[in-house]
């Protein structure tokens, strides 16, 4: 029998317990310890484990963790602007990292982690992975698959729309201030333009984003402070190779079917890939007047990764990858510079947002 592989994590809040819910359904891994500084989410933790809490050892300090509990991964679902703090910690040992987006809410912060992490790496092998879930949707992977090899031709436009809900209370009200965040752009966003990255195999050079915060929290007040995020915002990203994207995100439209759709449009055909319900519409080009020949096909997903998370099942799908990785000594799908850059863009995001202009990379040192 294969020993199971202990792992902890650091913040126990929503995230932090679909992480829980999803290493369940791992059969070669176990919660070792938790950590939280909230009584309540140590106590929601203690519930998603069940019979299992027994066994977990709990700490309010994610640092304190790390110093006593022999761990093989650790897992950071704190709030953003801590995990400068935690991964300090997680990086002077040799556990591997699972660090959530975004990898730093601050662009300077961020580029410090990615250097610590690639040093790290390159001195003792210890993996460190960004968890940047959109990738692993399973119909988000077949749409990007089909992409590489070749199905819509020359790829020359990529387009993401999220039409969604507005942010969720989090402990503190953390994330209503982009102090805390990075911003909307960052925050939520990075994942995004993770994927534009990705899928377009090219490096960013300028990015402009028009938005705003016009609808939510307007009339929210945290110690008299009225919130400071973005709510909805276009954002035109072009690459070194040609091609361009764009975001358009709107985060007071949870009445939609598809939260997400991404579409591919090349020389030769149209990709789209619609969250949920998890379909792929395949529209090649035809001669004017010809009839169309739009296929549209089902990506399943598993039941158990479904039920387990609110992301269309892609936690489970990195979760799996990831404690491959840590087992057999495999690489990072997702590394620490493919964070900080998902980052860089986000900030170029924001600053374009709030002064109106076109930012380049090479204005942020890229």
């Amino acid at each position: 029998m294969v020993e199971k592989l202990r792992v902890g994590l650091i913040g126990v809040g929503m995230m932090g317990n679909e992480h829980l819910r999803n290493l369940e359904l791992m059969p070669d891994a176990r919660v070792a310890a938790i950590a939280d500084p909230t009584p309540g989410s140590l106590d929601w933790a203690r519930a998603t484990l069940g019979d299992k809490a027994d066994g977990v050892e709990a700490f309010a300090d994610g640092a304190e963790m790390l110093a006593k509990v022999e761990l093989d991964a650790v897992i950071i679902v704190s709030p953003n602007f801590t995990h400068r703090k935690f991964l300090e910690a997680a990086l002077a040992t040799n556990v591997a990292i699972l660090c959530e987006k975004p990898l730093c809410s601050d662009l300077a912060d961020a580029r410090w982690a990615a250097e610590a992490a690639d040093a790290r790496t390159a001195k003792t092998g210890a993996l460190f992975w960004t968890a940047m879930e959109y990738r692993f949707m399973p119909p988000a992977a077949e749409f990007i698959r089909r992409v590489h090899a070749g199905d819509v031709g020359k790829l020359a436009m990529l387009s993401i729309r999220e039409h969604r809900f507005p942010f969720l209370v989090k402990v503190g009200d953390w994330n209503r201030f982009s102090a805390n965040t990075g911003g909307t752009m960052v925050e939520k966003c990075c994942h995004f333009f993770d994927l534009m990255r990705l899928i377009v195999k090219g490096e960013p050079v300028s990015v402009f984003c028009s938005g705003a915060m016009d609808v939510n929290h307007l009339d929210e007040r945290y110690d008299g402070k009225t919130p400071d995020i973005i709510d909805n915002s276009y954002t035109v990203v072009e690459f070194d190779n040609g091609v361009r994207a764009m975001l358009d995100l709107c985060m007071f439209a949870e009445g939609v079917e598809e939260q997400e759709t991404l579409t591919a449009t090349g020389s030769q055909a149209r990709l789209e890939a619609l969250i949920p319900p998890g379909d792929l519409v395949f529209a090649p080009r035809v001669p004017l007047g010809a009839p169309k020949k739009v296929v549209r096909e089902h990506v399943p997903v598993d039941e158990a990764a479904m039920k387990a998370g609110t992301h269309h099942g892609s936690t489970f799908y990195q979760l799996r990858a990831f404690l491959d990785a840590v087992r057999d000594g495999g690489t990072a799908v997702v590394t620490a510079r493919d964070g900080l850059m998902a980052v860089a863009i986000g900030t170029a995001a924001e600053i374009s947002a709030r002064e109106k202009r076109v930012v380049t990379l090479a204005e942020l040192g890229f």
